[in-house]
Order: structure tokens, then sequence, then C-alpha cells
């Protein structure tokens, strides 16, 4: 028997991963509703970092300028001595902007402004999240999903086609779903805490104690707010008292300074470190993404932008799915997104031993994400094979400047921009590629309409006269072939849903 669709898609979870995903839906008129459990948004600073490659992301969603108004860059750390004396550096290593790398520079925005800038971004694409509506149950048959929904209106039930747990790392879909979540307890108890003091600037990173696990002490400045992030490991057992008071001495006692007030606490937490990864993205027509599927120690920044970009990835897989394209596409979310995590979680892990045993606190580029890709991916087709120097398919699209044939200036992340998919052909025959839906087609050569004066598309491709490069809607590379091939790349459109 089937049912009468409430939605197509229903997301459990409305912090960053459920509103991004929520974003690219709404611009993709699919319609869906967005939950979580929690009276009102998130209210703390938890994940401030936004990495160079999901400032990418939020280029295409339509909301990075935004960010970088209502956020700022990392402040130098300053770690102070047992003399009282200090020295600044840089906490991570500082690169000028590149034509294919336009965003290298880590901004800071805390977690509830990041929020708070894709929730109005939703909102002027017509939606909102629903808060104080709890998932309570769900079932599942070969044609959608049959969800329970819990709100202070009383119990609902929802049909849709798919449910997606973005609801953190205590998940409720992951539970009922009974997927394993395997990995460790690292041995670290931490505290983290939105404070307004006195007695530090806001010129830089305050690090007290450095390398000692027993006195640890830093206070960050959050860009765009008048607070401090508080954070500091602690003994794995006891309670804290999170008054302005008793943090206060808390802090004069593991760092000497009596100088140090704290006025007021606007959110805090004390939490154990660990490092888990889910078995399975995807049981049936329910996905699980974000915290849900992966936990990191905070160490290097990734675990907001890691589960945005599963968000991301899966978006545009949904869609199409609803759109008619076959099942088999879903399947490529956690062939693509699970190894990532994987990688993800190494490092993070990495970076915390390296912080408990010798302080260091610096980042490179192993943290900007910049580098990840599906190059495994199924999705993935060189043809015929590229030397593995130059961009191959699976990696991340690069950006360049290109002039539209009608003189003016713009970028390839303009032309990518969108839901769309965008196939790029290098002094080729134009009228050799038919059009298709959500597939926008732009050549380089007599009669293009793009214009790469600069050389800067042929350096970052490394494209030769004859190729074709099909971007996908997540801005990663899908397909590089020869205009020999193209009866290869019209099945591989037709595989992933675009319709001639």
């Amino acid at each position: 028997m089937k049912h009468e669709l409430t939605a197509e898609v229903l997301i459990a979870g409305a912090g960053a991963a459920g509103l991004t995903l929520a974003i690219d839906l709404a611009r993709r008129n699919v319609a869906f509703r967005l939950i979580d459990k929690l009276p009102s948004p998130f209210a703390g600073s938890r994940g401030k970092g936004i990495q160079p490659r999901s400032q990418e992301v939020f280029e295409d969603l339509g909301v990075i300028d935004r960010l970088v108004a209502v956020g700022g860059t990392y402040p130098p750390q300053r770690e102070y001595r047992e003399n009282g004396s200090y020295q600044d550096s840089p906490l991570m290593e500082q690169h000028e902007a590149r034509p294919d790398e336009p965003y290298l520079i880590q901004l800071m925005v805390p977690q509830f402004l990041t929020e708070a800038v894709l929730r109005e971004r939703l909102a002027e694409l017509g939606h909102r999240p629903h808060f104080g509506c709890e998932l309570t149950a769900f079932e599942q048959d070969a044609d959608g999903v049959t969800a329970h929904v819990m709100s202070t209106d009383g119990e609902e039930t929802v049909r849709v086609g798919y449910l997606v747990g973005m609801d953190g790392g205590r998940s409720y879909v992951r539970h009922a779903l009974d997927i394993e979540f395997p990995g460790q307890t690292l041995g670290v108890r931490a505290v983290v805490a939105d404070v307004r003091l006195e007695g530090l600037g806001t010129d830089a990173w305050h690090r007290f104690s450095e390398g000692s696990m027993e006195r640890l002490t830093s206070f960050c400045p959050l860009r765009g707010t008048d607070m401090f992030q508080l954070q500091a490991p602690i003994p794995m057992e006891g309670e804290i008292d999170f008054s302005p008071e008793a943090l206060t001495a808390w802090v004069a006692a593991r760092t000497g300074r009596r100088d140090i007030v704290i006025r007021e606490v606007l959110w805090a937490s004390a939490y154990d470190m660990n490092a888990r990864l889910a078995d399975k993205y995807q049981v049936g027509r329910v996905f699980i993404g974000g915290d849900a599927a992966h936990i990191h120690p905070p160490t290097g920044g990734q675990g907001l932008n890691t589960s945005v970009q599963d968000a991301y990835n899966l978006s545009w897989k949904l869609a199409a799915a609803i759109q008619g394209a076959s099942e088999k596409l879903l399947a490529t979310y956690e062939e693509e997104r699970r190894p990532i995590a994987a990688e993800m979680l190494g490092l993070s892990t990495k970076l915390l031993q390296a912080a408990k045993q010798r302080g260091d606190m610096r980042r490179g580029r192993e943290t900007h994400q910049l580098d990840l890709g599906y190059p495994d991916s199924s999705l993935s087709l060189n043809q015929p094979a590229r030397s593995p120097e130059l961009v191959m398919a699976g990696d991340r699209a690069p950006d360049a400047p290109v002039r539209g044939a009608a003189g003016q200036p713009t970028r390839l992340f303009k032309l990518f921009q969108g839901p769309h998919w965008t196939l790029i052909g290098y002094q080729v025959e134009r009228e050799a590629i038919a059009p298709r839906r959500d597939l926008h087609i732009h050549t380089i050569g007599v009669r293009g309409d793009i214009i790469d004066e600069g050389g800067y598309v042929r350096d970052a491709y490394g494209v030769s006269a004859g190729d074709w490069v099909l971007v996908r809607p997540d801005g990663y590379v899908g397909a590089i072939v020869s205009s020999s091939e193209l009866a290869t790349l019209s099945q591989y459109l037709d595989g992933v849903g675009i319709a001639a």
C-alpha cells in the first residue's frame, strides 16, 4: 500500500550540517522538513573554524561574504612562560590566495553565528527549521519512510521518501538503525565555555602552561563577539562549577593570573574526546551524516567542516534520485564520504597527540581540506587515462579567472555556482554535445563563450585540444574525456540522471 508523501526528505538535526543539506535541497526545489529536538538554536561557539574548502562550499551556497562579515581571521597564539613573559607565533602557515585556490586562510566564525547565517539563507529560499520537534520512531519500506515526530502540539506522522539523521554524536537515527560506532575514547576530558572577561586583550589567543595537561588553559577571542572561548583539559572524573566566580578562581589557580576575571558564562560544556566512525552511512532509505557518522577531537578544526561537506555531497544525489536517477547513485555517498571521515579522524587524533606531547598547535595545509577528493569513486571517469600529476576525475575542481565572450571578467567558480553540472570543452566543437537538463556547457576556443586569456584554465586542469571536463554540482571533477570518448561521457551523464 502506497502512502502520500508529506515531503521528499526529512532531516533530523538543524545544526550546520542539517542546514547545509536543507539549503541545497531548497535551491533544487526538493520538498523537505527540517526538525531539531532542541527548543531553540544551539547557542555555543563549539565549531568555530571554517576551512578553505568549506569556504568554497559556502560561496556556492551564497553565504561566504556574510560569514566573513560576522567573523574574522584567527589571531596569533600567545604562549605565556612561567616568568610572565610571552611569545607570539602564527597558529597556521600563511599563504596568499591563488587563481586556482581563492581561499587559503582559515576563517573563525563561532558556530552559533555560522548557523544563524545559514538559517537566514534558508529563510530567503522560503524555509525554516522546526525546533522542539523530536524524531521518536520511524519505519521504512521499499517506497519510503514513515516517521513519528513529537512536538508541543503532540505526535505527528510524517511520510517521506528519505530520512537523513544529522542529529549529532548521540544520534537517535544511528541508534535506531543499530549501526555500530567503533573507535576509542582518547583519555582526554576538556571544558569549553563562552565567557565575557576582563584582563586579556583580543589581539591574541592566550595560552598558559602549554604542554601540561594538568594546567593548560587557553582563551581564544571569538571574532564577531565580545566573548572568549575558554578551553582546558580537566580530570576524567569530577564536576565543574561553571559559575563566573568559581571559574575565575579555577583559572587563577591554573595560570597564576589573578587579573583575569570572568564576568559572565554564556555557554559551557565538559566532554570526553572520542574518535569514532560509523560502520555504515546508509540503511535503505535512511542516511546519517555529520557527527552522527563520525566524531573527532577538536584539534585541527575538522569536525564542522567534514559535516558540512557530508551534506553537500549527499544533497545533489538525493535530488537526482528523487528526479529519477538510479538508486545506485545514493550508494556513492558512503563510498565517497566515509573514507574522508576516516582520514580526518586520523589527522585530528594525530594533532591531539602533538598538542599533548609537545604543545604544538601549528596547523598546515593538511587541515584546509583542499586536497581531499574521490579519485577511487565509481563516479570518477578519466578517459583516456591521465598523468597522475594532472588534475584527475575525483579531484576538487580548481578555480580560474576567465573572461566572457562579451568581455566581462568572471571566474570558473561563478560558472559552477548553483545546483547544476558544468561541462567545459577546451578547443572543441561546441555542437558535439547536445543540451541536457541541469547541464551548463561552456567552451574555450573558436566561437567559445569563455576566454582563457591568461591560460589559467589550461594550466590548472592540464587540458589539451579536444578535452572535456565535467564538474559535479559539489565542485569535484566527475569526468575528463577526450572528444573521441563522447559516447562514454553520454553514458556517464545518463547514469547520474542528467537527461538528454
